[in-house]
């Protein structure tokens, strides 16, 4: 279909939509109807464990393979960036009939090297990961008084030095009878979908059904029949006897595997846009509420620390400096200390100034990325049934915001070199390419230990050239263009001109490094408690939808990253020391500092499972990666802040 023809069905759903007054689903979110005895297919995802962090293709195992052959589902770019892998399965249902003892195939005998790689999977504690109407299949374990929810279920497991797998599967589809009969009805196969506008009354239809609950139970179960001259989805010729809490199907070498499944279906009062529920609920939303109350503890310390220096350090000095006549004012600056004394040198171009202009434009570029991002994964565009939507649009955004970066960057050279616009290109391109460098050698790198492990998780080669092409032919042009108005734009003047011989920094009882470091404690205050849902999310396999929370704590941390740095920046002035630039960067980019230790602490006490050089390479690899775009995020934020301070500060004093 054409993006022309695409366009008009959008058109015409929202016409309709608009006219019947009724709600509307997100796109992507629609509901599909399905009548008795439609056909529903089953599709797999990659096998993932928390154990080595590494998915692998569900066929790499030796499980049945479909009759019609092994189909890739249409992927985008955000779920093969994640390592998903949806192929289509043997599983296959019929819409409201329920079936028992199914006979899906046999295996062929387990090869030495099968029957190694299996019990490594088992060992790993590798999960199987099913979806069914893009709902993943969900387990259920009793653990005392209270149940336990798992998205898939275990290869195997493993009991006293025997290797048993879970050969039989139980399936309950929870069902919904359709209700919306003035919506447009949704028709499609796999992922894609057409919307067709109902015509007449629809209440003269055959009732349609929506699938809102996918729930599963493995089991091991031996298999002693002759199952010769059986078929695919023939009845198995005895009764089955599906127990959870046994184990009874060991596998061994040179040994065949027989599989099974049933399927139940049971109505539901579940309505389709309440089937995510289950995967979604929010757990420990009072320690979400703890973090934000904990953040705003911090904020109105610094904010109380900020009014004092404007309101009674600053304007008190100002005053009593604009009062005196130019005889007391020269008189009083012999005797004066502090910020007054480096009038002159507080503008100085700082060490590696391109260096500078280009983090700040990359950290305005991740900022933006992010603020965005989260905005609209609050507002409910980027739910997790949109496989990959969250990462597709990180990547959409990143390369949009690179006009911001560019505009920023160059703008910002032009006020440290007083208006010169010379060589505003050579800056523009390396804010293209300082951070994306960055990260896609340390992407580059963590692929190749992939690529070695043969893991889903590994970015395929025409991706690469994907991810080249997008790179080149639209973040940097987009940057460059940003560069360009930046350039055009009026650079920022000086309130103050600069002394010809720098003023000499006095030596200090404290090594200034020693505060820059310790100011990024504050922002990490702020966050910590949030971080430790988000790791989860990351390395624990469990689902992350509280984004409205992380918006607000993000709009806490930009504050705080502000106020930290405004505060550090006015200290080093009264003690004379005029090189603010780089430690206003740091003082609030330090918080990266902690999360990395912060990572390191998760990796060491809650990632214990994690087996393996090449897992542990992984997770500190990416947690490189991300407190890399953190310490630019946070760090432009405290030197914008900086930057407007002093500006402000010294803008106010009248010099001849």
């Amino acid at each position: 279909m054409g993006f022309l023809d695409q366009f008009k069905i959008w058109v015409l759903v929202a016409s309709v939509v608009v006219s019947s007054g009724h709600g509307f689903y997100l796109p992507g979110s629609y509901p599909h109807k399905h009548f008795v005895d439609d056909s529903l297919s089953v599709k797999v995802n990659s096998l993932t464990s928390i154990d080595t962090e590494m998915p692998f293709s569900y066929y790499s195992l030796p499980f049945c393979v479909p009759p019609e052959g092994i189909k890739d589902s249409a992927e985008n770019l955000g779920e093969l960036l994640m390592g998903d892998r949806i192929e289509n399965s043997p599983y296959q249902f019929k819409m409201l009939r329920n079936q028992t003892e199914i006979f899906l195939c046999k295996t062929d005998p387990l090869s030495g090297d099968n029957f190694k790689l299996m019990k490594e999977r088992i060992d790993e504690m590798y999960q199987v990961n099913l979806i069914l109407d893009n709902l993943p299949a969900i387990r259920y374990t009793k653990k005392d008084s209270y149940f336990l929810q798992w998205t898939g279920y275990p290869v195997g497991v493993k009991v006293e030095d025997v290797y048993y797998v879970f050969n039989h599967l139980k399936f309950t589809v929870l069902v919904h009878k359709y209700e919306e009969n003035d919506v447009a009805r949704v028709m499609g196969t796999g992922e894609a979908a057409e919307v067709i506008p109902t015509m007449g009354n629809s209440g003269s239809e055959t009732p349609g059904y929506m699938v809102v609950g996918f729930e599963v139970v493995p089991c091991s179960v031996l298999h002693n029949a002759d199952v010769k001259n059986l078929k695919m989805f023939e009845q198995y010729p005895s009764q089955i006897n599906c127990d959870p809490s046994t184990v009874v199907m060991p596998i061994k070498e040179g040994q065949s595997v027989v599989f099974t499944y049933e399927v139940a279906f049971e109505m539901s009062d579940i309505k389709w846009p309440s089937r995510w529920d289950a995967y979604l609920k929010m757990e420990g939303s009072r320690v979400h509420w703890f973090s934000i109350l904990n953040s705003l503890m911090v904020i109105v310390f610094l904010a109380g620390i900020v009014l004092v220096i404007f309101l009674r350090t600053v304007r008190r000095d100002l005053t009593r400096y604009e009062e005196l006549d130019k005889e007391a004012q020269a008189q009083m600056n012999e005797e004066l200390s502090g910020w007054k004394l480096v009038v002159g040198d507080v503008f100085r171009a700082p060490a590696s100034a391109d260096l500078l202009c280009i983090m700040v434009g990359d950290g305005v570029q991740i900022l933006g990325m992010a603020v965005v991002t989260i905005l609209f994964a609050a507002l409910g565009f980027m739910s997790p049934a949109s496989r990959g939507a969250l990462i597709s649009g990180m990547l959409f955004f990143y390369m949009i915001l690179g006009v911001a970066a560019g505009y920023v960057a160059v703008r910002l050279w032009r006020t440290i070199g007083c208006g010169d616009h010379r060589g505003w290109m050579s800056v523009s391109w390396k804010v293209a390419c300082f951070f994306p460098g960055i990260a896609f050698s340390i992407l580059t790198i963590l692929n190749f230990l992939l690529w070695h492990s043969n893991s889903t998780g590994a970015i395929p080669f025409s991706l690469f050239i994907i991810l080249l092409l997008l790179w080149f032919c639209i973040s940097v042009p987009l940057t460059l263009a940003g560069g360009y108005l930046g350039a055009r734009a009026p650079h920022i003047e000086y309130p103050v001109r600069n002394n010809q011989i720098p003023r000499e920094i006095p030596p200090q009882k404290y090594p200034s490094w020693l505060l820059v470091m310790g100011a990024g404690t504050l922002p990490f205050g702020t966050l910590f408690i949030e971080l430790f849902f988000i790791m989860s999310s990351l390395w624990m396999g469990r689902v992350y939808y509280v984004f409205g929370f992380l918006f607000i704590v993000l709009i806490l941390l930009v504050v705080v990253c502000a106020e930290v740095s405004l505060v550090l920046t006015y200290m080093h002035l009264c003690v004379e020391d005029w090189k603010w630039w780089w430690k206003s960067f740091f003082a609030s980019g330090s918080v990266a500092i902690y999360i990395f230790l912060y990572s390191v602490n998760y990796l060491v006490f809650d990632l214990k499972s994690l087996s393996g050089p090449v897992s542990a390479t992984l997770y500190l690899g990416y947690s490189l990666f991300m407190v890399l775009a953190i310490m630019l995020a946070t760090g432009t934020v405290g030197f914008l802040s900086s930057f407007w301070f002093v500006h402000y500060l010294f803008s106010s004093v009248k010099l001849d």
